[in-house]
């Protein structure tokens, strides 16, 4: 996404140095942080070495060849460092840090986020996952009333359909279900959208996904809120996978509710999720269970209890690393490795591949189906054959219309080699 801070080398370092102060590590076990060659984004995502560098943060496991990242991000080693750091003073201050300093230490967290995504800290809202905050925009949305409409996609997420189905029990409204076609295009998925308006006068509310967690679809986000703001409904934005994965400007989205995670492409540790609600909406979310608090206070939005403190002190240091690299270096070198397989498995018959080339709508996220191989059965067959006769993990996914998929993620420590070795895998499958 477009940040209010520029990266630098200085504050990569400070936050190493930070890192140091763990008991467990210190800042010179770090490996040196690689200058960026002055090249253009194509040449850089392409450089194996540089990018052999970036993945020296990372301790993965050899077992298998991990090319499913889409579930969580792995703690880059500064992160990790921090979040050590952050475990030990909670573990060894207790309550009393607990009752005193964290609320300050907090809100630097904020401010660091604020500053991050260009919005007022009064507008974010801290979770454990981007699943429990879209279930606290979805479940408190409160503008419905009995007869108006919500809608949602076949390619949105589960948790999230079955809280927009609870939806006709709790508000008393109609749930319209709309199936996204194959193969995707800006102006298909647009106009899937813009039918259901047509059809639906009623519709007050639809839930959209920013990066699709099954196929790896970017949506044409900006272009769904228009519409349906010209319809008078909102948006509620599914930006679990795109915070860290792709680079975009938060406020240009034009959405005023938005649920992220923090644990994925930022790679925070897990547990770590955020809303976004505009100041002037807040109040058009329930305060969560009669949570004290005035009409207009996101934090009355949700009562979390004890959350794990370090992960959520430990965000800065995600932002930190995430910024080292660069929104549009990360975002164009996960596009090229998914390139690298995609380009070879379109030549393979038998073979769908579930996500255009186009850059505007894709990035890492791709997922491919079999022809004829549609069953839950089926996908997890060709899951287990990836793993146990190539080494390649990946994850079967189900729930777009027309069947079951495998997605395949990688992620910034997997290299070209890495990647390249699903097509021929994928051979032996047909």
């Amino acid at each position: 996404m477009t940040v209010t801070l520029s990266p630098s080398r200085r504050s990569f370092l400070g936050l190493a140095a930070g890192a140091g102060l763990a008991t467990t590590a210190r800042a010179t076990d770090l490996p040196k942080f690689p200058s960026r060659p002055k090249t253009s984004l194509k040449a850089l995502a392409e450089n194996e070495d540089y990018w052999a560098r970036i993945a020296a943060f990372y301790s993965v496991t050899d077992a298998i060849t991990n090319i499913e990242n889409g579930y969580w991000g792995i703690m880059a080693a500064p992160v990790m460092h921090a979040y050590r750091r952050h475990t030990e003073r909670v573990n060894r201050e207790n309550t009393y840090y607990a009752r005193g300093a964290l609320s300050d230490d907090l809100k630097s967290v904020y401010a660091r986020l604020s500053a991050f995504l260009g919005v007022s800290a009064d507008e974010l809202l801290l979770t454990r996952g981007a699943s429990e905050a879209l279930q606290l925009l979805i479940g408190g949305y409160n503008t419905l009333k009995p007869g108006d409409a919500i809608l949602y996609a076949d390619l949105d997420y589960s948790a999230m359909k079955s809280a927009m189905d609870w939806l006709a029990e709790r508000r008393g409204v109609e749930v319209i279900k709309i199936t996204l076609p194959e193969p995707a295009t800006r102006e298909n998925i647009i106009d899937a959208y813009a039918r259901a308006f047509a059809e639906h006068p009623n519709l007050k509310m639809t839930l959209v996904t920013h990066v699709n967690n099954l196929t790896g679809l970017i949506h044409p986000v900006k272009e769904i809120a228009t519409l349906a703001k010209s319809h008078g409904a909102d948006v509620i934005l599914d930006s679990a996978h795109a915070l860290g994965q792709i680079d975009f400007d938060l406020l240009g989205l034009g959405v005023d509710f938005i649920g992220f995670n923090l644990h994925k492409w930022i790679g925070a540790p897990i547990g770590c999720g955020l809303i976004y609600i505009r100041k002037d909406r807040i109040r058009h979310i329930d305060r969560f269970m009669n949570e004290p608090g005035d009409d207009d206070d996101i934090h009355a939005r949700a009562h979390l209890g004890t959350l794990n403190f370090a992960a959520h002190l430990s965000i800065p240091a995600a932002i930190d690393f995430h910024e080292a690299i660069g929104a549009q270096a990360k975002e164009a070198r996960l596009r090229y490795l998914r390139n690298l397989w995609v380009h070879e498995a379109r030549k393979i018959p038998g073979i769908d591949i579930l996500t255009p080339d186009d850059p505007s709508m894709v990035a890492a996220l791709t997922s491919f189906r079999l022809k004829n191989r549609t069953t839950t059965e089926d996908n997890n067959a060709i899951v287990r054959e990836l793993a146990e006769e190539h080494g390649l993990f990946s994850v079967r996914r189900t729930g777009p219309t027309a069947g079951d998929c495998v997605r395949i993620t990688p992620a910034l420590y997997n290299s070209a080699a890495d990647v390249r070795r699903l097509a021929p895998a994928l051979r032996a499958l047909t």
